[in-house]
């Protein structure tokens, strides 16, 4: 225990002349052992007050919320910029409190339950945004209130509310408040039904073709677009996640394909009815429509009339997001998550260079490259919560991606990445979700939200995760050295998250950082913004007790990497999710999304509105100033 006690003392989380929060990594027995014997069963105030103090966070922290409302920090503004539901293109509808609008209307009003987003200027006054439109609550959706479709109608209409809304965004005056713009030659909706093409190594591949499209090139839809990306040349990335929740069967006799499995498909109880009026989600009868959907989709939001692109090359997983950075020798990089339990973090290089000069030429940048996915090890030293890393290629015929393996051509392995990367031996993760990037030093960050089977069977803790049932998740970040295509890396852990008001001692307590003030779960978004400041938003339990005691609602808090102190900047009302940030060119706005209020009957956010609505918040400091400073 003594020696210990000494590397703790030694930490840089705790030595304030050593300002990096590199808290280290060993074996997984070890690393719990440590965790639960020193560092964690000191005293939140005594971890705290040996925190060095932030120059980055310029706002006071408020305390958790279990309030019906958005609360924020003092001296800033929240307010509704749009919700779903409410008109987007010509000739939309008004939204019907009741759930009377038909599936016609929807497709012409804004999607629901808004996730990832991205703006792109125009002018200093004028603007774009695309957000996803993840999925919808079955129950508000409805007229009925059922929570199942129940005709092709529900369906439709279903299919419309989800994709991506495309949104015109003005100026309001010479504040820093912004107002959607109708009417907007840019203003469309992006549905499941919409039409879209295949790009890269797995065009036109057999385990993509239908019926309906033979040459396995055209594709309706995209579904589940969780969170999303931004090019260099200015297109939108958007990340179909758990798509396989539409597709089932009434065949009673379907058996699921081990390849089907690792996608988590439950054919005969699906979670949503689509397939019982909608034959292209019967995977019996059009079983490779599952596989032209969990890819990239890239969107051009300011040509109205562009056709969107799933590419292939990125990998086909539970997208959760896609993090972009030019390299130092100019090619492009795409970090990306696979959220689920035990699943993996990838990384996809491009074989040529981003042309800055001319746009039009990074039109292949995302069809011709290396895939790659991460393998975390320990600190040779067996230093807690720290170690190694490398970048395993995912190439057909190399690292047995083999026909041996059942990999029988390049486009397999892209079409069925989960299986590869397990071959090569990736890191199984803690839902990986969504990762950023630092824009002073390049460290990469990733949220690994929670994992409630970590610890079980084939699900062994390690050092990147090192406790068992983790219930509240934590944040990874790796650094390569400056080159983002490098092959290897080293990582630490940024923060355990954790509870010390109903954990004062153990594994569950979580980092130093943590403490009463700031404690929450399950951290899900992730972005920088031009400061260096991390802006993390949980989408956890909400309960308020047990082991979420003093937690209150999902919440959005900001960190300073350097320091590691982190404050809660901002709290949602019930049962929704906070989730989505982007920023104006001056960081004097920035839009934050609430994902499904009320998703326990419990919300009337916004509005006092009989049925809650998701929506996108506008939030602005009261003196006009860059948000966070």
């Amino acid at each position: 225990m003594t020696k210990k006690i000494e590397q703790l003392t030694s930490s840089p989380l705790l030595n304030p002349t050593r300002r990096k929060l590199l808290l280290g990594s060993a074996s997984a027995v070890g690393v719990v052992s440590f965790l639960g014997g020193s560092i964690l069963s000191l005293s939140s105030e005594a971890l705290a007050e040996n925190l060095p103090a932030s120059n980055l966070l310029g706002f006071k922290g408020i305390a958790a919320s279990t309030a019906d409302e958005v609360v924020i920090a003092p001296g800033y503004k929240a307010e509704v910029l749009i919700s779903w539901g409410d008109p987007l293109v010509d000739g939309a509808m008004a939204f019907d409190p009741n759930g009377g609008n038909s599936a016609a209307e929807q497709e012409k009003q804004f999607g629901d339950n808004n996730d990832g987003m991205s703006f792109f200027p125009i002018d200093d006054n004028h603007g774009v945004m695309a957000i996803n439109n993840e999925y919808v609550n079955e129950q508000y959706l409805f007229a009925h209130g059922g929570s199942q479709a129940s005709s092709l109608e529900d369906v439709r209409k279903s299919q419309a509310a989800h994709g991506v809304s495309i949104v015109a965004v003005k100026r309001i005056g010479d504040s820093q408040r912004w107002q959607v713009e109708r009417p907007s030659r840019y203003n469309r909706r992006i549905t499941a039904n919409s039409e879209m093409q295949f790009s890269g190594p797995a065009t036109g591949h057999p385990l993509l073709q239908t019926a309906a499209d033979p040459s396995g090139r055209r594709v309706l839809g995209t579904l589940n677009n969780c969170s999303n990306g931004k090019t260099p040349w200015g297109t939108y990335l958007t990340c179909e996640e758990n798509f396989e929740t539409y597709f089932g069967t009434q065949q009673a006799d379907y058996k699921t394909t081990p390849e089907q499995k690792r996608y988590a498909l439950k054919a005969n109880e699906p979670e949503r009815n689509w397939s019982t009026f909608d034959e292209r989600f019967d995977v019996a009868k059009n079983p490779n429509e599952l596989n032209r959907f969990g890819w990239i989709v890239e969107i051009d939001p300011m040509n109205p009339h562009s056709t969107p692109i799933k590419r292939t090359a990125l990998g086909r997983f539970k997208h959760e997001n896609a993090a972009v950075t030019v390299a130092k020798d100019g090619r492009l990089v795409v970090y990306m998550g696979d959220d689920e339990r035990g699943e993996h973090i990838y990384k996809y290089v491009s074989k040529n260079k981003v042309d800055s000069s001319n746009p039009a030429n990074n039109h292949r940048l995302l069809d011709d490259g290396t895939l790659y996915v991460a393998q975390f090890d320990g600190d040779a030293n067996g230093t807690p919560l720290k170690g190694t890393g490398r970048w395993l290629a995912l190439e057909f015929g190399k690292n047995g991606l083999t026909p041996e393996n059942g990999f029988r051509d390049a486009a397999e392995v892209l079409i069925f990445a989960r299986k590869a990367a397990s071959q090569v031996g990736a890191t199984k993760m803690d839902r990986p979700e969504w990762i950023a990037i630092n824009p002073h030093d390049g460290q990469t960050y990733c949220t690994l939200t929670n994992n409630s089977k970590r610890g079980e069977e084939g699900m062994p803790v390690n050092a990147a995760n090192p406790r068992p049932n983790n219930l509240y998740g934590q944040i990874i970040r790796w650094d390569e050295g400056g080159d983002a295509t490098a092959e290897n890396f080293s990582w630490d852990i940024y923060v355990l998250a954790g509870n010390p008001i109903a954990h004062p001692e153990g594994v569950n307590r979580g980092t130093p950082n943590i403490t009463a003030e700031n404690t929450f779960n399950s951290p899900d978004g992730l972005g920088f913004d031009k400061a260096g400041r991390l802006w993390i938003l949980t989408d956890g339990k909400y309960s308020n007790k047990g082991d979420y005691q003093g937690q209150g609602n999902n919440q959005m808090l900001v960190g300073d990497p350097k320091s590691g102190e982190i404050r809660r900047f901002m709290v949602g009302p019930k049962s929704c999710e906070l989730t989505g940030i982007a920023f104006t060119p001056d960081y004097k706005t920035m839009f934050v999304n609430v994902q499904h209020p009320g998703e326990e009957g419990d919300s009337r956010f916004p509005n006092n509105s009989p049925r809650p609505r998701s929506s996108v918040i506008m939030v602005t400091r009261e003196d006009g100033g860059v948000i966070g400073a």
